[in-house]
Parts: structure tokens; C-alpha cells; sequence
């Protein structure tokens, strides 16, 4: 990993980590989702998407299935605050591929509050980056269900 690499991934000045879109789809075949509430509107995964400036924050997301890849900085943890409310609704399912930062306090409010949580293996190459990211991730899935199951799935897609 370069210099400028490691200078963009660990500092303020982007926290938009574009998902791997083969790492999407395989997570599309088994959730089916409808709402991608964290795109920048180029970037986004569903039909229907939040932009910024819509503010996915403030939206309701009752009766969707969400995909949610959120910006990875100070905010992160108002995103999963956001996944684990909008999973307690009827028929809503929010999936989130977040940072695995197991030590902060988010991840002890409500990742473990999950149904299922999924450690990734191997680092995700996000966006057009050539380099894997410098954290490890996890997917989150919130629907009401407060025993997590966790679990591990592979970075890249495992072919018999």
C-alpha cells in the first residue's frame, strides 16, 4: 500500500467506502433489498436510495429491506444506532457493512443486539481501490431479533 493509500484510509477525508459490488450481489441474492440509504447518488445499490442531502437519517425506513454500507467516520455510530431501530419495525430488515470495531461503544449498544452478525474474512477492496482496506468488516443484520448468530463469510467469493 502506497503512502497516499494509507493517507486517504486512515484520515477524515473521505468516509464514503464504496461496496464491492460482487460482495453486494451476493448479500442481494439471499436479502432481496429495496433502500440503499447511504449513497453519494452515484454509488447506489437499490432502485431506491438517500443521498446526502436527503439524509437517510431522518427517513423512515419501515417495510424496507436495506441494504446500508454507512460513511465509516464520526457519524458511523448514529448509522447503526439508525439500522438497529429501523430492524425493530414490522417487516423491515436492515443489513449494514460496517467496520468490525468490536471496542466502541455502538458495537455494545447495538451490534450485539443483532440477529446475525457475520466477520468477514479477508480484507474488502472497496470502491476502485487496489489495495484491500486497512479493517477488518462485518455484516449486521437487525429485523428484531436480539440473539445474534455470529458467524464468518469470505472477502472474495469461493468457488468449489
Amino acid at each position: 500500500m502506497n503512502d497516499n493509500t494509507l493517507r486517504t484510509m486512515f484520515s477524515s477525508s473521505t468516509d464514503l467506502w464504496a461496496t464491492p459490488q460482487d460482495f453486494f450481489d451476493r448479500l442481494n441474492e439471499e436479502f432481496h433489498f429495496t433502500l440503499d440509504p447511504c449513497t453519494n447518488g452515484t454509488n447506489a445499490k437499490c432502485l431506491k436510495f438517500y443521498t446526502k442531502q436527503e439524509d437517510g437519517l431522518t427517513q423512515d425506513w419501515s417495510g424496507e429491506r436495506v441494504f446500508m454500507n454507512p460513511p465509516y467516520g464520526r457519524v458511523l455510530g448514529d448509522w447503526v444506532h439508525k439500522a438497529y431501530e429501523e430492524g425493530t419495525k414490522e417487516n423491515t430488515i436492515v443489513v449494514a457493512l460496517i467496520p468490525a470495531r468490536t471496542d466502541t461503544k455502538y458495537w455494545h449498544d447495538y451490534v450485539m443486539k443483532a440477529k446475525e452478525i457475520r466477520f468477514v474474512k479477508g480484507r474488502l477492496k472497496f470502491g476502485d481501490g487496489s489495495n484491500s482496506a486497512p479493517f477488518p468488516s462485518a455484516v449486521v443484520v437487525f429485523d428484531g431479533v436480539n440473539n445474534p448468530i455470529i458467524s464468518a463469510m469470505n472477502a472474495m467469493e469461493v468457488t468449489k
